[in-house]
């Protein structure tokens, strides 16, 4: 289809989509309250509904007392009743969906529940006007001529009690219209296999034939798969394998320790890279302009947000606020509200506000996914911005990471210990762990402040990971996959301990 005819009826739909974005983005927080009474009124009579006096619920304020903060311990037996069959517990429809995310302490795998409001008026609308934005700032975008390379979960659809669960991806997927399918590779039998390594190579063989536009992924194991397809080709760039590609869609994990390898294999300057920030839980911010890090928050995608000041939660001054009262660098853990019948759900991120006129958001890590044994506050965002100057300055590139705490032990101080497996090793280890090190105190003022004199932390001290360290540590434990990450940060050795006992191990695993 030319060019022009398929950007204009595009621009049909962007036409009419925007006048509805212009309300949100007038009325932010009139449009949130009206949301949230939406909520309240279509829930009125489940069982959450009655428990918690939905109907008599008229302002902000009231449903913040009544309904309490949960975390997924906390929802996890009523989910487990829904996906036993019981309805009207949480959300008046049927709940056949769920997805299946990576685990908590108590569990090996939550399982979130996806209503087909949720699927239709969430998942599915972000991806419209994810499309909408990208054509809209790029006029003579040749998007639709070709097809998109879509990464998504491992996992098949597993039918149990009437109700179905796998990954988000895959349930996507699984319910996209006929058409859908057409204008991406691979195809959904590929797309849908189970066991991954198999699945890599039958992705890289169904689709290096194809007129490849765009891809959408986690930017690590899209990498993955695209180091593949240059190994099975032969070539040195993606450019001339799909010379129509234009942009990238990725989510999911920082972007940043992966931009300098991306670069590589994609060298044209005018590429395109957009950041989308989704979860099973919903689709909640869109990069909305071209070559910025900020995500526009999506405010009528039936999810109601509050938020969470970093510097309170957990603690007996714990604070709840509306998106009315947020400002700009606070750093905030995310509580939602949606319509698949989570209620006031800590969902584990932690954002930043970079603007309020619009909303628009950077993701600053996790919850849990911190470090603050000795009062340091590191986040994630700290770590890999400090990782990506210290790959910078010793042109050096990375595949992953993990950091945890050396714990002080008598007169011993502590410290921070980082595996790091290299793609490309810097020529002196210990002159990056100094470069590291001085790029956390730039960015962190609290881990600056412990290392002052060395009074509570002394400095960081680096382990080099084998080839293929962390694939065999995820392998190993079940998590390959594009929905399954490596923990970044942590207040505990569970995990640095296991992967340096796994480091020891002389037999790799074969490239991919």
């Amino acid at each position: 289809m030319p060019i022009p005819l398929v950007n204009s009826i595009a621009s049909w739909f962007l036409k009419k989509r925007f006048h509805q974005m212009e309300l949100f983005l007038k009325y932010p927080n009139e449009v949130q309250l009206e949301l949230l009474h939406v909520l309240l009124d279509t829930a009125r009579n489940t069982e959450f509904g009655k428990e918690y006096g939905f109907s008599s619920i008229h302002n902000y304020e009231t449903f913040k007392q009544r309904v309490p903060i949960r975390s997924y311990e906390d929802y996890e037996p009523y989910i487990e009743r829904c996906r036993h069959g019981e309805n009207n517990i949480f959300w008046p429809s049927t709940i056949k969906w769920f997805a299946k995310s990576s685990g908590t302490t108590n569990a090996k795998s939550k399982f979130i529940p996806v209503s087909q409001d949720s699927l239709e008026d969430c998942h599915f609308a972000a991806g419209k006007d994810l499309l909408c934005m990208y054509l809209n700032n790029n006029p003579e975008s040749r998007l639709f001529t070709g097809k998109s390379l879509r990464l998504g979960g491992s996992k098949e659809l597993y039918k149990e009690n009437g109700t179905y669960f796998g990954d988000l991806s895959a349930i996507i997927i699984d319910n996209m219209p006929f058409w859908a399918e057409f204008s991406s590779t691979p195809s959904n039998e590929v797309s849908l296999m189970s066991n991954w390594e198999i699945k890599m190579q039958a992705i890289v063989n169904e689709t290096i034939l194809e007129n490849v536009t765009s891809l959408a992924g986690v930017p690590s194991w899209m990498l993955v798969l695209l180091n593949k397809v240059l190994e099975t080709t032969g070539r040195e760039d993606l450019l001339t394998i799909w010379p129509n590609l234009e942009v990238y869609f990725h989510g999911g994990v920082s972007f940043e320790p992966y931009r300098e390898q991306y670069q590589k294999i994609l060298p044209r300057p005018d590429f395109r890279y957009y950041e989308i920030y989704n979860a099973s839980e919903g689709f909640f911010a869109i990069q909305d302009r071209n070559d910025s890090t900020e995500l526009l928050l999506m405010l009528d995608y039936g999810i109601f947000y509050e938020f969470i000041p970093m510097d309170t939660y957990g603690t007996p001054e714990e604070i709840v606020i509306p998106l009315s009262e947020v400002a700009i660098g606070v750093n905030y853990a995310i509580i939602i509200t949606t319509n698949a019948g989570l209620w006031r759900y800590k969902i584990g991120d932690t954002i930043r506000f970079t603007s309020i006129n619009p909303y628009r958001i950077k993701i600053s890590g996790r919850t849990k996914h911190h470090i603050n044994v000795f009062g340091e506050e590191l986040i994630i965002e700290n770590a890999e911005e400090a990782l990506r100057n210290t790959s910078l300055a010793t042109n050096s590139e990375i595949v992953d990471y993990t950091v945890a705490p050396i714990f002080m032990k008598g007169k011993e101080k502590g410290a921070h210990e980082w595996i790091i497996e290299f793609k490309k090793k810097p020529e002196c280890l210990n002159e990056f762990a100094q470069i590291l090190d001085d790029n956390l105190k730039r960015v962190n003022s609290d881990y600056e402040a412990k290392r002052f004199n060395n009074t509570t932390l002394t400095i960081l001290q680096l382990k080099e990971g084998r080839k293929n360290l962390f694939y065999d540590w995820l392998k190993k434990h079940d998590k390959l996959g594009g929905q399954h990450k490596i923990p970044r940060l942590s207040n505990s050795r569970t995990y640095v301990d296991q992967l340096l006992e796994l480091n020891k191990a002389n037999t790799l695993t074969s490239d991919l």
